[in-house]
């Protein structure tokens, strides 16, 4: 089992439709696809004179920006891909994390980052149903609020969704494509292989910094999770795994 987080940049390739039809061909009912869509909601929220901020490379969310992030990545950036794997030969089927709490969330902090959530449940029952059925499920990360009765949604970082479905799910590799070919060090070359340990003090010293934190930290939860392997790559690394930075646990952690 592979999951794929698509970054909103790597979406522009137009290799990824052809590779994810390849991906799937390869082992049908072993992929699932989480999307982001970040560039775009942002454009939105300039468009409308919002204010776009970050923290730690997720996005602080009001309760007005809600129903944009619906809009964008349930809507448009969901149903877009879709139609290219569909067109590519791949049996899409676009979701939200709240259709049937197929992701459920609970705020981080209200106070640092509004309606931002984490995942905590996965409807793992739904996701094994479409993939036995041979359904490539394509995600957004717009979750279902579980901390109140009277539901909502949250927004979830899709690097964080992501790793939870990978966990949920017992992937063998999780894989986040991004517009880059890895993890940058220093020297400014891509790293090939990257303890968690290391990891940390990339994004201790700035070296990793805005979305790459993200995936650093998503990539952690992952492996603790039981998540085999985890890259960080470009839409190049779908069929090529030596391509991109492999993620592991630090040194003298049990797998």
């Amino acid at each position: 089992m592979r999951v794929l987080k698509l970054g909103g940049r790597a979406q522009s390739s137009p290799q990824l439709a052809a590779a994810i039809a390849e991906a799937w061909d390869a082992s049908p009912g072993r992929l699932c696809v989480v999307h982001g869509g970040g560039e775009e909601v942002s454009a939105m929220q300039r468009a409308l004179g919002r204010e776009t901020q970050f923290v730690d490379g997720r996005r602080v969310t009001t309760g007005n920006d809600i129903e944009l992030l619906r809009m964008i990545l349930s809507g448009s950036v969901n149903k877009r891909l879709v139609n290219a794997f569909i067109a590519a030969g791949a049996p899409a089927l676009g979701l939200s994390g709240e259709d049937n709490r197929l992701i459920g969330a609970e705020p981080i902090d209200m106070d640092s980052l509004g309606h931002v959530g984490e995942p905590i449940d996965i409807n793992l029952a739904l996701l094994t149903m479409l993939l036995r059925a041979r359904v490539l499920p394509v995600i957004s990360p717009v979750a279902f609020d579980v901390s109140t009765v009277d539901g909502g949604a949250l927004n979830v970082n899709g690097d964080d969704a992501a790793a939870a479905i990978a966990s949920a799910l017992n992937a063998q590799e999780l894989l986040f494509i991004s517009d880059v070919e890895g993890v940058y060090g220093d020297d400014g070359m891509p790293i090939t292989t990257l303890d968690a340990e290391r990891a940390r003090e990339l994004i201790a010293s700035g070296t990793a910094a805005g979305g790459m934190v993200a995936k650093l930290q998503a990539a952690e939860r992952a492996l603790a999770g039981g998540v085999e392997r985890v890259r960080i790559c470009d839409v190049t690394g779908l069929g090529d795994p030596e391509r991109g930075t492999l993620i592991t646990q630090s040194a003298g952690v049990a797998s």
